[in-house]
């Protein structure tokens, strides 16, 4: 052991540091998304393999090994909008000249709770006019890939804002909105559609998008049915009936516990 202490040299503790620095830095990008639980296992694999083979187990370092060896490739094609997003990040900068890359590092401002009454009144209101509508809210995520595809608001919400995006004439009504925080970021987006077999028939694109975009993110979504003006609320794949009686308990519940 004194002989492994004295062999450690500076260089190999900038090395352990700027390795845990980096990810860190991926953990920050990925959380809150499918791909996070997938990040967290190939780490398990590659620390699992380092200590089998410090133990001088032959036999499941050599699987191992070639696990990892061909799971770089795999990296490479799963990770694909996430390594792309992160490249991005670090060459990217912000308006006052900063490298973005710094900012995943920064502590978080804190949330600001959703204002759930101007969401439900605004939904009611839609529900009973069978006017449709799909709104996504993110919690440990922003979504930023899916905010790209659509249009940028960035306006704090306003229960006449959600109903005349969503008018059925607008030209942000098709697609969803996007709202972080209490903020509508973005409208217009458009969501990765389900390919859950399961789902019943009579669930039209607006509910598979719902089911599609929280498969994979942390996220809660809204859903107002054009046919039939009910409310859903989707969560995890799931989906449930709203009663605009219940709506803001649950929504509070929720987001803003």
């Amino acid at each position: 052991m004194v002989d492994l202490f004295i062999q450690l040299r500076i260089v190999d503790v900038i090395d352990i540091v700027l390795v845990a620095l980096l990810l860190y830095g991926l953990y920050r990008l990925l959380k809150g998304t499918a791909a996070i639980s997938i990040f967290v296992g190939i780490v398990a694999i590659f620390l699992i393999w380092q200590l089998v083979n410090a133990l001088q187990m032959e036999l499941l370092t050599t699987i191992l090994g070639a696990f990892v060896s061909v799971g770089f490739i795999a990296l490479i094609i799963i990770f694909q909008p996430e390594i792309r997003r992160f490249l991005f990040t670090i060459g990217a900068k912000t308006q006052s000249g900063e490298n973005k890359f710094f900012h995943i590092f920064r502590r978080k401002k804190q949330h600001v709770a959703l204002d759930t009454d101007t969401l439900c009144q605004a939904c009611k209101s839609m529900s009973d006019i069978k006017q449709g509508a799909l709104i996504v809210i993110t919690r440990q995520n922003s979504i930023p890939d899916i905010v790209l595809t659509g249009v940028n608001i960035d306006a704090e919400i306003s229960k006449p804002l959600i109903e005349n995006i969503f008018f059925k004439n607008s030209p942000l009504h098709d697609g969803a909105m996007i709202i972080t925080g209490n903020r509508i970021t973005a409208a217009r987006c458009i969501l990765p559609v389900s390919n859950n077999n399961d789902l019943p028939g009579h669930y039209g694109l607006r509910h598979r998008a719902a089911v599609g975009i929280s498969e994979n993110n942390d996220c809660i979504v809204i859903v107002v049915s054009e046919e039939t003006g009910t409310i859903s609320l989707v969560k995890d794949g799931r989906i449930s009936t709203l009663q605009p009686l219940t709506m803001k308990e649950i929504l509070n519940k929720e987001l803003n516990d």
